[in-house]
């Protein structure tokens, strides 16, 4: 028997794929704009922009990294079998970028006065990961 399969019939949850080169160039302290433009693909990146621009109030610029990196993740999601709706957990490392990227979406978009916008992706990050939705603050 599969420990980890749901007997509720909910889908399995989504696992988004290792990107070791991009991970190592944030975590040796590349400037993510550098890495954003070397792996465009790779969410953590614009996440790690995004919460960037909103510590230093641009909202706006928050708010298209945000946004970046959560439609290059919905992609790779896709990808990696999602069908729009099911469990994507944070502790599947490379998961925390498309994660990361949702909560900051949430956040500019509260920021900047898009209430139903920042309610739906509040919505979205809880019931993908209520971990992460702890995690961040959400």
């Amino acid at each position: 028997m599969d420990l980890q399969q749901n007997l509720l019939g909910e889908p399995p949850a989504t696992h988004l794929p290792e990107e070791p080169e991009a991970a190592q160039a944030l975590a040796e302290g590349t400037d993510p704009a550098d890495v954003a433009a070397r792996f465009p693909a790779y969410p953590a990146a614009w996440a790690a922009l995004a919460e960037r621009a909103f510590e230093a109030g641009e909202d706006v610029a928050a708010y298209a990294y945000a946004r970046t990196g959560y439609h290059r993740s919905l992609d790779q999601l896709r990808g990696a079998g999602w069908k729009g709706h099911g469990p994507v957990p944070w502790e599947h490392e490379p998961n925390r970028g498309f994660l990361r990227s949702l909560h900051m979406l949430a956040s500019a978009a509260a920021a900047i006065g898009e209430s139903p916008e920042a309610e739906r992706c509040s919505t979205f990050l809880r019931e993908s990961s209520p971990t992460a939705a702890r995690e961040l603050g959400a």
